[in-house]
């Protein structure tokens, strides 16, 4: 970018922060140099000088100076990728606020971690034209199922007050090791995280871990496994994951939580090498007056062929 740019904000930017405002319109800008054309003054906002903390308003005019964006910023996604085109078939549910998308397995929900793109990355590839597109939560890059984005600033607050008290609901769908007990329907056990020096993150229950609840309910049994219904109630790296594990029950196919013997039976007898984790259904409110919408996702083919076999 070498020309000084006027920006008027609307109410996508509203309440947003100028330092990350900045960021995400000078994508590939290191951040020390955000902060440093902050400082200079060079950034200006209806002609003053603001700091970092300064919060958006309607109709602010931000002046951002020339600035050079790093020539090692992230490549365009190409739109000719298989996964990226699946991604736009893969859209559930749409309106002026929000977008859910039911994520296949295997691709990341943003970019990072060696990864160039990631199901974000991708739609705001898709949709140039898109002035904002936020992830609202995330989904473990093998889980599948119903991925929640905000259009808007101002949905992306609503979605997310709605997170923190607990009125959002996130139903998942698992299929786990051996027979789950018919009274455990709610597992309350603190989970700890910590990061590896590999960098992997790796979760356990320990009691100076966070408060992690997860509801359970058992919806059919098999020979060898249990499909099981999972529905957090708080929303911890891995919850439903480490939790199933801690019952003596790992999800099938987890290749960080789970029991590698039975993994690999069921690799070899059923050509099944994924994860069985599906956010099966979502229900959210998009504005204060509205009802309640709920969103369904399908089981992709591997998932159903799957149960069909074990059926």
């Amino acid at each position: 970018m070498n020309k000084v740019q006027l920006i008027t904000i609307d109410e996508n930017h509203q309440h947003q922060r100028i330092d990350n405002f900045l960021l995400s319109v000078l994508k590939g800008v290191p951040k020390s140099h955000i902060y440093r054309i902050l400082r200079k003054g060079e950034v200006r906002v209806n002609k003053k000088r603001v700091k970092a903390p300064y919060k958006l308003q309607i109709d602010d005019v931000v002046r951002v100076p020339p600035v050079r964006i790093a020539d090692t910023e992230t490549p365009a996604v190409s739109v000719n990728l298989d996964k990226v085109q699946e991604l736009e078939r893969s859209i559930i549910y749409e309106s002026d606020a929000v977008l859910v998308v039911n994520k296949p397995s295997g691709i990341a929900v943003h970019g990072g971690s060696g990864l160039s793109f990631g199901v974000i990355e991708a739609l705001r590839q898709l949709r140039p034209e898109a002035k904002f597109l936020e992830l609202v939560h995330r989904l473990d890059r093998d889980t599948s199922g119903c991925l929640l984005i905000a259009k808007k600033r101002s949905a992306l607050r609503y979605l997310h007050e709605q997170l923190r008290d607990k009125k959002m609901r996130k139903d998942y769908v698992a299929l786990v090791a051996g027979r789950w007990p018919k009274r455990t329907k709610r597992v309350d056990a603190p989970l700890l995280k910590n990061t590896l020096k590999s960098g992997e993150r790796v979760v356990k229950v320990d009691e100076q871990g966070k408060p992690s609840i997860t509801d359970f309910a058992i919806e059919q049994v098999f020979e060898q496994c249990t499909l099981i219904k999972c529905s957090p109630v708080t929303g911890r790296t891995h919850q439903i994951r480490v939790h199933t594990q801690f019952v003596g029950c790992p999800i099938i196919g987890d290749n960080k939580y789970g029991n590698p013997q039975l993994d690999e039976a069921f690799a070899t007898n059923y050509q099944f090498n994924r994860l069985f984790l599906h956010a099966r259904q979502l229900t959210f409110k998009e504005k204060r007056e509205q009802k309640p919408v709920t969103v369904v996702a399908e089981f992709d083919a591997a998932l159903s062929n799957l149960l069909e076999a074990l059926a």
